[in-house]
């Protein structure tokens, strides 16, 4: 597609994109069948499909995905019900089709997400939302501007525990929460060295990269370990980090970015060909402001070959406060302390919420407020890209939270942003 064709495109959809909207709408109202459409048929893809599939009027009636076995073997576990795509766009011109899961690599995120918006679908799209600054920001605004629901797949929003741990921190059970710690602790495996080959039968890897440059097929930048190339992954911050960092961002009650980030970490260990660090310990500064009492600080910490994790938890969370502290963790731990340090009793109150996938099919059928919407989302997915940024130029960057960028440094200031095939039909409008 020509550059101009392609601009044209992408601009009429994004005109029409308020009034498929509103079409929509007006077409749930008078069914309340949600039809499913998947957009990724990998691991995650299979059980988030199948948990939102078992929500009560959720039909899954198409999936896509470049891999056809992938996506063949999604649809044979719904009794080859659902129609099979290995092109997207042909998923999103069916008309029946009311919401879009996606689950595909980082760098198709947004670009998928910004598709199916402009086709009048609603989103759920996995973490992080975007592969990069930018492209999360477009998002939000073409959100905003269609009207329709999108939610983040940072489902520990949607966790009973998290939820009874934001309620003491905002009921003051250790005073003012001044500082946070995030970490990703784990052993992942190593993925090797590999050199270019020819694709596997049945795969389209043309489609797979998508709006991304595209290198020539190598077998460890493939199915899962694209996680950790500059061009198609967020690296673990993005992956499994992203959820602690929101966590995080949540417990402190910041709603907006930091202003300064200064990172350090590398391959302290890995010999592979993978390109994101194995080792990150980053400072995330948010000033408030200006006034003592409105400055916070978020601390992450990540590595990735050790099993040994930190007050006994591989991935968790701790708030510090003027009273004491918190240790919280999605495996199930809620501890509280007092400022010496000893154990404090806490009351926990009956509560019962929505899976996140019965939250976004709610917030379809107009009975909830989505409890990731995208806004949400993209604040806590630019901390991982913001700290993968800082990381990879070893420098302290000072950021505008309101303009979204870098200052002082134009080496930092562009990887908010990347690089497009020329004249590929998702390239997003805007970047």
């Amino acid at each position: 597609m020509a550059e101009s064709t392609r601009r044209n495109f992408l601009q009429s959809a994004g005109l029409a994109s308020v009034a498929a909207a509103a079409a929509v709408k007006t077409a749930q109202a008078a069914n309340s069948v949600i039809r499913l459409g998947a957009i990724g048929c990998g691991g995650r893809a299979r059980s988030l499909v199948k948990e939102l599939a078992s929500v009560d009027g959720v039909d899954l009636v198409a999936v896509c995905d470049p891999d056809a076995a992938r996506a063949a073997q999604i649809a044979a576990s719904f009794g080859d019900r659902p129609q099979i795509k290995t092109d997207l766009r042909a998923l999103l011109a069916m008309k029946e089709l009311d919401a879009v899961v996606i689950a595909t690599p980082d760098h198709w995120h947004a670009p998928a997400s910004l598709l199916a918006l402009a086709a009048g679908k609603h989103v759920y799209v996995e973490k992080p939302c975007a592969h990069n600054l930018r492209e999360g920001r477009l998002l939000v605004e073409a959100a905003h501007r269609s009207g329709l629901k999108v939610q983040h797949g940072t489902q520990s929003r949607s966790s009973e525990l998290v939820a009874q741990g934001m309620r003491l921190l905002r009921e003051g059970v250790i005073g003012d929460v001044l500082a946070a710690k995030a970490w990703n602790v784990q052993r992942r495996g190593e993925i090797g060295h590999a050199k270019p080959s020819q694709p596997p039968a049945g795969f389209d890897y043309d489609m797979w990269v998508g709006p991304a440059p595209k290198p020539p097929f190598q077998s460890n930048r493939h199915h899962y370990t694209w996680h950790w190339w500059y061009d198609f992954g967020t690296g673990d911050m993005g992956n499994d980090g992203v959820h602690e960092l929101d966590i995080a961002r949540w417990g402190l009650d910041v709603n907006q970015h930091p202003s300064r980030i200064a990172a350090t970490g590398g391959k302290l260990k890995f010999n592979d060909d993978q390109q994101f660090p194995d080792t990150q310990y980053v400072s995330f500064d948010y000033p408030g402001d200006g006034r003592r009492g409105t400055h916070r600080q978020l601390i992450f910490e990540q590595r990735l070959w050790s099993r040994y994790g930190m007050e006994g938890v591989d991935n968790g969370n701790a708030f510090y406060g003027t009273e004491g502290w918190m240790l919280l963790a999605k495996r199930g731990v809620l501890k509280v302390f007092d400022e010496r340090n000893r154990p404090r009793e806490i009351k926990l109150q009956p509560v019962s919420l929505p899976s996140h996938a019965e939250n976004f099919i709610d917030a379809i059928a107009g009975n909830a407020k989505l409890t990731a919407e995208i806004e949400v989302g993209h604040l806590s997915a630019a901390l991982c890209h913001l700290g993968n940024i800082a990381t990879r130029v070893g420098r302290t960057l000072e950021f505008d939270p309101l303009k979204e960028q870098i200052l002082h440094d134009d080496e930092a200031n562009a990887l908010l942003r990347r690089t497009y095939r020329e004249g590929h039909f998702a390239t997003p409008s805007g970047v």
